[in-house]
């Protein structure tokens, strides 16, 4: 299948962006899609198997958030070699990833495997819930190198200027995932009722079939990248470099499932059907959330280009147009939520204590969506820009310093319905924050066009 790379430092940015865009929009919605369905199918298992996905997702979380600071970083270094024009290191780059993700891949197996139990009561896992969780999480612990791969590799396919072909791996993953779950779970000819595990098991298929995709894509000859054993040794220097920028990511996305600790630790003071609750707004939130988070990764390359070629012009036209776009997608996404939360909701689950607790929490939490997707655009931004530390500290300052305080302090106050507040404020909080330091960065460029 041919994937002609674009050239991100000419043509109309509008265009550019979505064709950078789409693809990865496409690849996020699937996910979130298969975190849906993956939910359809658990509630009419049974309501504390949904409790028990929901413990174990920060603990996923935490493992991503490797692969993804990793595929972040490498990314974005990436685009910044080929924007300056040295191939080599960009090269060597996809090198580094096969050697990364092997290692994490097999670290996260031993300590999970070691410390099952323990995570697991960390992140909040009780009663009948545990058995449950440890289920899940000691099975798809297994399909962790793979998953670790396809993250990084996804964000080099980008940096090359091929979205089209990272798409195409979330696809398949997510598909066969939505294909696989209910075989596994509920059982189908030779195959047995497995529940949750099944869940875990076509969750490894899935994983194991996007990364090898992901190889075979990255191992092309049209590919510019290149996976000769020359380039499988390590080079400190490039992991060195994709740490700067990505460690950061890492430290953002766990913060975010220290943030899932947190609910979850509140919220067990209002039982597992609270717990189910939390569950639901985040799948059905985050089908909104990933394809904001598909359109910061289409114009995170545009801006690591544009940086190395020295178009700050473009760079922030690029971003000015993507915050248009993505503002007025989170507005009509919320209204929608709004209006529809009861019959949304209704389509996962026929449990009326569910529904009563679950219909105000969707109806609170998705007012987030008004706010989130400049922030995200603008934070992509500094990551494009090579600024991993400036990104995480914005970050942690939404997920940590605003919004952990929130959730134990509101609560206090408003009840259970507080826990459901405690994300939108501190988002609304963040933009202004947010929009203070891009503005500042924007003002440095501005200087940098107007020098002779």
């Amino acid at each position: 299948m041919k994937n002609e790379g674009l050239d991100l430092g000419t043509g109309p940015i509008l265009t550019l962006l979505l064709k950078m865009s789409w693809p990865s929009i496409t690849a996020m919605f699937a996910m979130a899609l298969y975190n849906l369905i993956d939910t359809f199918w658990l509630t009419r298992f049974s309501s504390q198997a949904i409790a028990a996905l929901t413990i174990c997702f920060p603990i996923q979380m935490v493992f991503g958030a490797i692969g993804v600071g990793t595929g972040v970083g490498a990314g974005s270094f990436a685009a910044r070699m080929f924007g300056a024009g040295d191939y080599l290191r960009a090269k060597q780059t996809a090198g580094q990833i096969i050697i990364l993700s092997a290692f994490l891949g097999i670290l996260i197996i031993a300590v999970t495997l070691i410390y099952h139990d323990i995570i697991l009561k960390i992140f909040g896992a009780t009663g009948d819930v545990l058995p449950l969780a440890r289920q899940y999480l000691v099975t798809v612990v297994f399909g962790s190198p793979f998953l670790l791969f396809m993250m990084m590799a996804n964000n080099l396919l980008r940096a090359e200027g091929k979205p089209n072909t990272s798409m195409y791996v979330i696809l398949v993953m997510s598909v066969l995932g939505m294909v696989l779950d209910p075989i596994f779970i509920f059982g189908w000819g030779p195959i047995p009722r497995m529940g949750i595990r099944g869940a875990a098991l076509s969750a490894i298929i899935s994983y194991f079939s996007a990364g090898s995709l992901s190889y075979y894509y990255l191992n092309l000859k049209s590919s510019k990248y290149d996976l000769h054993w020359r380039y499988l040794l390590p080079n400190f220097s490039i992991i060195s470099s994709i740490y700067q920028t990505g460690f950061p990511s890492v430290i953002m996305n766990l913060v975010f499932g220290l943030v899932l600790i947190v609910y979850n630790y509140v919220l067990g003071f209002f039982g597992s059907l609270a717990i189910a609750t939390l569950g639901l707004c985040f799948r059905i939130n985050g089908l909104v959330v990933m394809v904001l988070f598909g359109m910061g990764h289409g114009v995170m390359p545009m801006v690591g280009f544009n940086e190395g070629a020295g178009l700050h012009k473009r760079l922030m036209e690029t971003v000015n147009v993507a915050v248009k776009i993505s503002f007025t997608f989170s507005v009509a996404a919320f209204l929608l939520f709004e209006l529809f939360a009861p019959s949304i909701l209704e389509f996962f689950t026929n449990d009326a204590e569910l529904l009563e607790i679950a219909v105000p929490a969707l109806r609170i939490f998705v007012s987030m969506l008004l706010f989130i997707g400049p922030t995200l655009m603008w934070i992509n931004m500094f990551i494009g820009l090579g600024k991993g530390f400036t990104s995480m500290v914005l970050l942690m300052m939404r997920d940590a310093i605003l919004l952990i305080p929130m959730l134990i302090l509101l609560p206090s106050i408003f009840g259970l319905n507080g826990v459901w507040m405690a994300q939108p404020i501190s988002n609304i909080v963040s933009f202004f924050i947010i929009l203070f330091w891009t503005r500042r960065e924007f003002r440095m460029m501005e200087t940098k066009v107007q020098a002779p």
